[in-house]
């Protein structure tokens, strides 16, 4: 038999049976989706995220308030906001502190809080973020107009405020933003400077935070002593992983600390974070696609009972050919390519339909603020296709040889 026959022959039986055909291909088909969106998603938010910590650059240390590992349970995150426990260790003097380490450039504690804003009929549910006067150094942030607040109005509690750039055009418009008041908890606010367009940075969008001093929001809105994290710049990116030992040290004789289990914070570098990310990525990567796998492996399973009803169904068929000639091995090759044209087929349509996905979804994310882009994993279209043509192949073996080993005499009775 040449190929040409059996690319025919496999074609005509998919044709002939449209609905059987479609039903087995969905099966497959659903799968081989998974492997594209789970690989080409993943490997953009991947890169998403790896960009995000590339923009603070290596010489970035984050300390975070956490939940000692001595009281987390299955219900409560690594990050202080835990179902029960607020970590509240975490403080101003704490930052002071490090601030003096020999390598530490400059320091940004940090508190986050939800609160109504207004300007006029304007009135928005607005992020604000607790800073210091380096916030814009430690973050690598440039100003659009005005100025960021000092220390001293930090430390003087005042009630002044920096926009972010989504936050200007919602409250503002076409305002002129600057010397102008907006309402937090019914409170004026000076408004002295707004931030240039900063995009998404980790899982939160810049451009929708009121900054406020830290002091500020601390004792004048939200009531409370702690902050949830302190950034910090290293002046010697080489040392940086020495000075989050350091500070690690230092923090734990400050919060009277022996056991390392029970650390109600972290420091961690840049490196460290990447290191993180990337177990993370690859460690779901595995246990999606296993899963994936299995569906695969289901799939599998309906070619094989399609491939051996089709050899039920095409018994005299099967008869005849070996009537006038075929051999064994003729019948076998018919059959088995019939079942890779099908996963083939099926694994085609699963990788467009996948493309399509993961291209909606990086529009989505974008409309979002999340810019992922279109990241199409070209391992993930190898991996689909070869998982595919092996599923056609494996599952095809049997109901193949079942029918090249049938007897031609038996088969021409079966008409």
């Amino acid at each position: 038999m040449n190929k040409i026959y059996l690319i025919k022959s496999a074609l005509k039986s998919l044709v002939k049976n449209k609905i059987r055909s479609v039903l087995t291909i969905l099966g497959i088909s659903i799968g081989i989706i998974a492997v594209i969106v789970v690989m080409s998603a993943g490997n953009s938010l991947k890169k998403f995220v790896s960009g995000q910590l590339e923009i603070f650059g290596p010489n970035l240390i984050q300390v975070e308030v956490k939940v000692p590992a001595t009281k987390k349970n299955s219900t409560q995150n690594a990050i202080g906001m835990a179902t029960g426990i607020t970590i509240t260790t975490l403080t101003l003097d704490d930052a002071e502190a490090i601030a003096k380490l020999k390598n530490v450039e400059a320091v940004s504690p940090g508190l986050t809080g939800q609160e109504l804003s207004s300007y006029q009929d304007q009135i928005k549910k607005t992020m604000l973020w607790g800073a210091s006067e380096d916030f814009l150094k430690v973050n690598k942030m440039i100003l659009s107009d005005g100025r960021f607040f000092s220390k001293e109005e930090n430390d003087g509690l005042a009630k002044v405020v920096v926009l972010g750039s989504t936050v200007k055009d919602k409250l503002f418009g076409e305002t002129y933003p600057l010397e102008k008041n907006i309402k937090l908890n019914r409170v004026n606010y000076r408004v002295i400077g707004v931030l240039a367009k900063q995009g998404a940075s980790g899982f939160m969008d810049m451009d929708s935070v009121i900054y406020i001093p830290v002091k500020t929001l601390q004792k004048q809105i939200l009531g409370v002593d702690h902050v949830l994290f302190i950034s910090l710049v290293v002046k010697d990116q080489k040392k940086a992983e020495d000075t989050a030992d350091e500070i690690t040290s230092l923090l734990r004789r400050r919060h009277n600390i022996t056991d390392p289990n029970k650390d109600d914070f972290s420091a961690t570098t840049m490196a460290e974070a990447q290191e993180t990310i990337n177990q993370i990525f690859d460690g779901l990567a595995i246990l999606l696609l296993a899963l994936v796998a299995v569906s695969l492996l289901v799939g599998g399973v309906g070619i094989m009972n399609i491939m051996y009803v089709t050899v039920s169904e095409r018994t005299y068929e099967i008869g005849l050919c070996k009537a006038v000639g075929a051999t064994n091995r003729d019948i076998f090759l018919q059959f088995l390519f019939e079942s890779l044209v099908m996963t083939l087929v099926a694994g085609l349509a699963g990788i467009l339909v996948g493309i399509l996905l993961v291209y909606t979804i990086s529009l989505v994310a974008a409309s979002q603020g999340f810019v992922l882009g279109f990241n199409l994993s070209a391992i993930g279209i190898i991996v689909a296709i070869t998982f595919s043509l092996t599923v056609g192949l494996i599952f095809g073996l049997t109901p193949a040889r079942r029918a090249s080993l049938m007897d031609p005499v038996n088969a021409l009775r079966q008409e």
